[in-house]
């Protein structure tokens, strides 16, 4: 698959943001995915949503990110990890989320999971420790790799839940641990 003009700005891009003929999306693409990401916080924020967007568009996670981020308190995870049943209900009731059960308690849970995380080991050691080899550019991207099947299960191992090695890979693809832009995109080659 290759590249499009997805813009007025003459631009070349991965087709799928100019897809969704959605400025948001686009600005995503442009700005955020395949960038590199740090501290704890933002990297429990992606896992988070990552991990909401199962089976659903990202667009629609994207439409929804200001609104988790407020009723996830900023996804700090040492805030997140003391939620409590009174908090899940509060998060059933907000219809600015995605108010999926598994996925909320999933979230309290992976929080209180790296809040536990042995010294010296923290989320971003942890993807840091599974990053895959460069694939060379115009190759299939794959749903998942042999890193993400291991991150999948070394975070498992740690308490994480709905961390499946698709979610696992789509993570290292969001906060830039892989460049899987399309070869002639013109973000491939500036990250």
């Amino acid at each position: 698959m290759s590249a499009q003009k997805t813009s007025a700005d003459d631009l070349v891009r991965c087709e799928w943001p100019g897809l969704a003929g959605n400025e948001l999306y686009q600005n995503y693409h442009d700005f955020e995915w395949g960038r590199p990401v740090s501290g704890e916080a933002k990297l429990f924020e992606r896992l988070s949503l990552e991990a909401f967007q199962s089976g659903l568009s990202w667009l629609t996670i994207l439409r929804k990110r200001e609104a988790f981020r407020a009723a996830f308190a900023e996804f700090e995870p040492a805030r997140v990890a003391l939620f409590d049943a009174s908090d899940v209900e509060r998060l059933m009731n907000d219809g600015g989320i995605v108010r999926n059960s598994l996925k909320i308690n999933a979230t309290i849970t992976n929080a209180q999971a790296m809040v536990n995380l042995p010294t010296g080991v923290t989320l971003g050691s942890l993807l840091e420790e599974h990053r895959p080899a460069p694939r060379a550019s115009g190759t299939p991207v794959p749903a998942s790799t042999p890193e993400s099947v291991a991150l999948a299960k070394a975070l498992k191992k740690h308490g994480f839940r709905f961390v499946g090695p698709t979610t696992g890979y789509a993570m290292m693809q969001a906060i830039g641990l892989v460049n899987d832009h399309q070869a002639d995109c013109w973000v491939r080659a500036e990250i």
